[in-house]
């Protein structure tokens, strides 16, 4: 027999970073085995939960179904995927010498508050640890928990119909009390501690139940809000602004939410371009190339040379994800002023944060608007370049080549 009691305490009562529209649904489906009903769950038609590994060397991580912190006898059966598990994998990934990076291939409503956060900061270690890519796509859904995961990744991918956010917190009491006298049935409590039976479902929620519920799903909620402004860039206010909206392709890109709309195909293929840029290789020793001399026509030779320090390459290392990471950032709030750049296309050629910075502002200083708004300068206006900004400089100076 299932715990049933123990599955009910895991809904109700309790935070859930979980979709609505995802809720309305588990609770459909619990509603007859929490009565005592049998149901049918057909297992060949669940997706497959396996980390599947491409010829170049991406691990693909499944992140799929409702998240919980242990999946226990419900497991895949039930569509549930547990945080240990996807810890695990990619772990596993992360220290398997023959993968090259990861990819987490989402497609979640969210789920279970427990374990999430340990979860996202466990993610970051290992990324931090082993300087492999971790990318994301949500395909078709990365949605509360799902997010806070997907997230965390260097670049988080969208499919066109994908949808990305719900960032809120939501808690279900169930008020059984109405049903209780129906079914001549009373329930008392003996307790010790005010709190102790708060939130009980023969009962209705008190209001110090309530609130006390309320500032628990509000703490959780600035927890939320923090990480998603920490990874995206964003504000912790334009964050809150979404209200737990549901974004998705091209929506989810304009909101700064998601880097780039495409499939888990297009994503592997740009994750590829990265893998093939050079990088810097750690043999036992290395190696470098005595130049052929022009006046005597000598065969270039291989010169052992002593390992420099592997401290050095770390340093690297850290200095691209960080760049990569600026690039990102650049990205999303270009595209937020109607400019698209895209960010692996932009690491894969070597453009410096500096220079996609300036290509920003070209961009802005060469719009219409801008023309217009030094057009309208008062005549016999001197210019007082000391203190203006460098993009209606630049519109001045725009303006000042198309007009002749």
């Amino acid at each position: 027999m299932h715990d049933l009691p123990h599955l009910a305490t895991r809904l109700y009562g309790t935070p859930l970073l979980l979709a609505r529209s995802k809720l309305d649904v588990i609770l459909g489906a619990l509603a007859p085995r929490l009565a005592g009903q049998s149901t049918f769950l057909d297992v060949d038609a669940l997706p497959s939960a396996e980390v599947a590994v491409t010829p170049d060397g991406i691990a693909i991580v499944p992140i799929i179904g409702t998240l919980v912190a242990r999946s226990g006898y419900l497991g895949a059966a039930s569509g549930l995927t547990a945080y240990s598990d996807i810890a695990d994998a990619i772990e596993a990934a992360a220290t398997d010498p023959d993968i090259r990076a990861i990819l987490l291939d989402v497609d979640s409503s969210g789920g279970e508050v427990g374990g999430l956060f340990d979860l996202v900061d466990h993610i970051q270690a290992i990324r931090a640890q082993c300087g492999k890519p971790i990318w994301a796509v949500a395909d078709e859904a990365a949605l509360s928990a799902a997010y806070a995961i997907a997230c965390v990744a260097d670049r988080l991918y969208v499919t066109q119909t994908g949808e990305i956010g719900s960032i809120g917190v939501v808690a279900v009491h169930r008020d059984e009390s109405g049903a209780d006298a129906q079914a001549g049935l009373a329930w008392t409590f003996v307790h010790a501690g005010a709190c102790k039976v708060d939130g009980n479902p023969h009962q209705p929620l008190s209001d110090s139940a309530r609130l006390a519920l309320q500032a628990d799903v509000d703490a959780l909620y600035a927890k939320f809000t923090a990480l998603v402004a920490e990874r995206r860039g964003l504000f912790p206010d334009a964050v809150r602004a979404t209200e737990a909206a549901v974004y998705r392709g091209d929506q989810a890109v304009a909101a700064g939410l998601a880097d780039k709309v495409g499939t888990l195909r297009v994503a592997l293929a740009d994750l590829g371009v990265v893998l093939a840029r050079p990088t810097i290789s750690r043999p036992i020793a290395a190696r470098k190339e005595v130049p052929m001399s022009e006046s005597q026509g000598e065969v270039p030779i291989m010169a052992a040379v002593p390992q420099q320090p592997v401290q050095a390459d770390v340093d690297l290392e850290q200095r691209l994800r960080a760049e990569y990471s600026e690039i990102s950032a650049i990205s999303a709030q270009a595209a937020r002023l109607g400019i698209t750049i895209d960010a692996a296309d932009a690491l894969a050629k070597g453009i410096r944060p500096e220079a996609l910075r300036r290509t920003v502002l070209d961009q802005l200083a060469s719009r219409s608007d801008a023309a217009d708004l030094v057009a309208a300068a008062p005549a016999g206006a001197t210019p007082k370049t000391e203190s203006e900004s460098p993009i209606v400089r630049r519109a001045r100076d725009a303006a000042a080549r198309h007009g002749g």
